[in-house]
């Protein structure tokens, strides 16, 4: 049987307040991975500063830029050279007034392949997304590359089960969760429940749906907020297959498999099994049981 192995890399790294020097950390650790065989990279959510959402603060749409922009020209660069697809997390400026979460699909001959936009947007104590991002309009779907065909999803977006169905519906082999998750230390104790929850809500989606999972998450202390990191991998049946520490930077490097997509599928046919004609009611905001 035709070998259909695909090597990935997940950076998590702690962040300091330089954009430069987070992006020149970044591109050597690209290097790195690209080194031990990565062929698809994904970074962390926002990877080039901060997380700068714990406060509502209007100098911080300095951060945007544009897409294509300086960093995509980098990376784009990058990409070419090292024969690599790299996913690149950036707070977009799409006009005056209107910026996005968004993850930029760079393909292994430089050119951006598409764009993909966060479409649920938190609003929670120190998480003020809603404050900086206006709600993706591009909908889930997954894009082609030359190693494989990828999902993005958004931190948020992790928790939400039909976000990832759809992606898998479109294709997706490997689905992808760049994220900026962690606590407060009014939190601390509640923080092993939390990092379970976490790590069970996305092997479920790797389950649900027969797909390649990675989720890759910062690492440190930032202001007000502590980020657990954790990045993990994990194959169709839910069985992670690499995990980083939860307190230091760390780049995983995997191999995928891809012959299992289709092993999974047929040994626990869930999409085979769906009642399509039975979930129109999932189009709601809620179902009133009395009507």
């Amino acid at each position: 049987m035709k070998d259909k192995t695909v090597t990935i890399g997940l950076l998590q790294q702690s962040r300091n307040k330089s954009v430069g020097q987070n992006l020149e950390a970044t591109i050597h650790e690209i290097k790195e991975s690209a080194k031990r065989g990565a062929q698809i990279i994904c970074l962390q959510e926002l990877f080039r500063s901060r997380y700068f959402c714990q406060s509502e603060n209007s100098n911080e749409f300095k951060l945007s830029e544009t897409i294509p922009g300086p960093t995509t020209t980098v990376l784009s660069s990058l990409a070419k050279k090292l024969e690599i697809v790299i996913i690149s997390p950036l707070f977009e400026k799409r006009t005056e007034g209107i910026y996005h979460n968004t993850a930029v699909i760079i393909d292994a001959d430089g050119s951006i392949v598409d764009t993909y936009r966060k479409m649920h947007i938190p609003d929670d104590p120190y998480f003020h997304e809603k404050f900086y991002f206006t709600p993706g309009d591009k909908g889930f779907r997954s894009f082609p590359t030359r190693y494989g065909r990828v999902g993005i999803l958004i931190c948020w977006d992790q928790w939400f089960p039909e976000a990832a169905r759809l992606v898998a519906l479109s294709g997706a082999q490997f689905i992808f969760y760049p994220t900026a998750i962690g606590y407060h230390d009014s939190d601390s104790i509640e923080v092993n429940r939390q990092i379970a929850a976490w790590e069970t809500i996305q092997k479920a989606h790797a389950i649900a749906n027969g797909v390649f999972l990675a989720s890759v998450n910062r690492v440190g202390k930032e202001d007000e907020l502590t980020f657990w990191g954790r990045s993990f991998v994990c194959d169709p049946f839910g069985q992670i297959t690499a995990q980083a520490g939860g307190n230091i930077s760390e780049s995983l490097v995997v191999e995928c498999d891809l012959l299992k997509i289709e092993q999974t599928r047929q040994d626990w046919p869930f999409l085979r099994d769906r009642r399509v004609d039975a979930y129109q009611k999932l189009t709601q905001i809620y179902h009133d049981p009395n009507v």
